[in-house]
């Protein structure tokens, strides 16, 4: 997912709708996504919630009333979208959030497959971190 091809759409348009927490993208190719934040967020591709390999991801919880608080362009490929509870690691590639939007679907049913295996309410606030098991501060 990483990185772009030829064949990646490019956004037209990004649009943060704050009042319905959605991320509304529009893509040359015709496609237009709205995403909500919390599916952004529990998604982050970052180290913090995808871990360093596989199995090691975090199961986000909490974050249905997540907002975005800035977003900022990183480089002609990706948007860096800082969270209302202070994450701001994931870097959205255009590819990843083609990806979510177009996804959306089945990365719910994922989601709450997941909070259902770990036992856990999607609402559910997350756990206090004593440290970060990579080392990096997160």
């Amino acid at each position: 997912m990483a990185g772009l091809t030829a064949e990646t759409p490019l956004p037209t348009a990004i649009t943060v709708h704050q009042q319905s927490r959605v991320l509304e993208v529009g893509f040359n190719d015709g496609a237009v996504f709205r995403i909500p934040f919390e599916l952004m967020r529990v998604y982050s591709p970052s180290a913090e919630v995808q871990g360093h390999g596989p199995g090691q991801e975090v199961l986000q919880t909490g974050k249905r009333l997540v907002d975005i608080a800035a977003l900022e362009p990183v480089g002609n490929y990706a948007v860096q979208p800082t969270f209302s509870d202070g994450h701001s690691t994931g870097i959205y590639s255009w590819d990843y959030l083609y990806f979510l939007g177009s996804q959306q679907g089945e990365l719910w049913q994922r989601y709450e497959t997941r909070l259902t295996e770990a036992g856990l309410e999607r609402d559910a606030p997350m756990p206090e971190k004593a440290g970060s098991a990579c080392g990096h501060q997160h």
